[in-house]
C-alpha cells in the first residue's frame, strides 16, 4: 500500500469528512458549495492516491469502508486541529475576539439567547456569536462534526466524545385550553391537580425518539395513570398549537408557555405531588479547547438567571 504524505486541502478534509457523517455525496456537496460531480471526482481521486476503497457505492445509503473511517477520523482531527491553532494564535495576540457557533434546540428560548447575544457582543464587540436551532440529534451532530462549539440541549447524554455541563431544570405542567375540562377543575381546586385527573384524557404528545416522551411515559406509569394519545409531533410549538386547538392536554415546560399563558392561549396547571422536571444541559466535544471569547461566553450563558 502507498504511504501517503502529501498534505490535503482543508476543503477536501472537511468534504470527505461531511460525505462520512451523512452518508450521502449530495448533501455533503451541498454543504460544501460544491457539486456532487466534483465531490465524487475528488473521493475517487482520493481513492486511487491512497489505493484503498473508502466508501461502498453499491448500498444505499453509502457505507463507509473501514479505511473510510479511519480517514474520516484523520479529517475530523487534523481540522479540529486547525481550528485549536488558530485559537492559540489568537490568544497570544490577546485577541478576545473570534465566532463562536452555538447549536440549540427550538424550545431553549430564541428571545432568551437573542437577548444573551446582545449583552456579550456589547461586552465583548469583536467577538461574533453564531446561533443555530435545530432537532435534538442534529445538535449532538452539529457538535459532534465541530459545526458549533456548544451544543443546548434536553435530557442530556454525555458520551465517550461530549461532555455534559448541567445548566437548568424546568418544571413541567400540564397545559391546555383555558376552557378545558382540566382547567375548569383547576379553578375549582384553586391549585394542583391530582395526576389521577389526567386518567382517561385526550392526550398530545411527542415523537417516540424524543427524551421528553419516554419522560413523561415514565411518569404516567410511576402515578398509574392512562391517557389517550390522540396527536403526537417532533417540536413543542406544534403541540402547544394542538393543546390550543383542543386536540387534548399534554405535559410540557412551564418556561416555554410564557407568551401562551400572556396572551391566554393555553393555561398552565400543576400536579400535586409530583416533582416532574425537563433537565437542560450544555455540551461539548471532550477535546474542545475553549478561547477566551468561547469561555467568557460560556461563563455568561451558565450564569444567565432562569426567569
Amino acid at each position: 500500500m502507498l504511504i501517503y504524505h502529501h498534505p490535503v486541502a482543508h476543503d477536501n478534509l472537511k468534504l470527505f469528512r461531511d460525505i462520512a457523517q451523512t452518508r450521502s455525496f449530495s448533501r455533503a456537496a451541498a454543504m460544501n458549495q460544491v457539486t456532487q460531480s466534483a465531490a465524487s471526482q475528488q473521493v475517487q481521486e482520493l481513492e486511487r492516491t491512497l489505493q484503498v476503497s473508502l466508501l461502498d457505492r453499491t448500498r444505499r445509503p453509502l457505507v463507509v469502508t473501514p479505511a473510510g473511517e479511519l480517514y474520516a477520523e484523520y479529517c475530523r482531527e487534523i481540522l479540529r486541529r486547525d481550528k485549536e491553532l488558530d485559537d492559540a494564535l489568537n490568544r497570544l495576540a490577546g485577541e478576545i475576539d473570534g465566532v463562536i457557533g452555538v447549536a440549540s434546540i427550538y424550545s431553549v428560548g430564541v428571545s432568551e439567547l437573542i437577548q444573551l447575544e446582545r449583552r456579550f457582543i456589547q461586552t465583548h464587540p469583536h467577538a461574533d456569536v453564531s446561533v443555530t436551532y435545530r432537532q435534538p440529534a442534529k445538535v449532538y451532530e452539529a457538535v459532534l462534526n465541530d459545526e458549533a462549539d456548544l451544543g443546548l440541549v434536553s435530557y442530556p447524554e454525555p458520551t465517550r466524545e461530549l461532555t455534559v455541563i448541567p445548566w437548568r431544570r424546568e418544571e413541567m405542567v400540564v397545559a391546555a385550553a383555558p376552557d378545558s375540562p382540566l382547567a375548569k377543575l383547576a379553578a375549582v381546586m384553586q391549585g394542583p391537580i391530582p395526576p389521577s385527573a389526567l386518567n382517561g384524557a385526550d392526550f398530545v404528545g411527542f415523537d417516540e425518539e424524543l427524551p421528553i416522551r419516554h419522560h413523561v411515559e415514565r411518569f404516567f406509569k410511576e402515578k398509574g395513570v392512562e391517557v389517550n394519545q390522540t396527536l403526537h409531533f417532533d417540536n413543542i410549538g406544534m403541540v402547544k398549537e394542538a393543546v390550543a386547538q383542543k386536540a387534548g392536554v399534554s405535559i410540557l415546560p412551564h418556561r416555554v408557555m410564557r407568551d401562551d399563558l400572556r396572551q391566554k392561549r393555553l393555561t398552565a396547571i400543576r400536579l400535586a405531588g409530583s416533582a416532574l422536571y425537563r433537565p437542560l444541559g450544555i455540551i461539548h466535544r471532550k477535546k474542545k479547547q475553549f478561547h477566551p471569547a468561547l469561555q467568557a461566553f460560556l461563563d455568561m450563558l451558565c450564569e444567565a438567571p432562569v426567569e
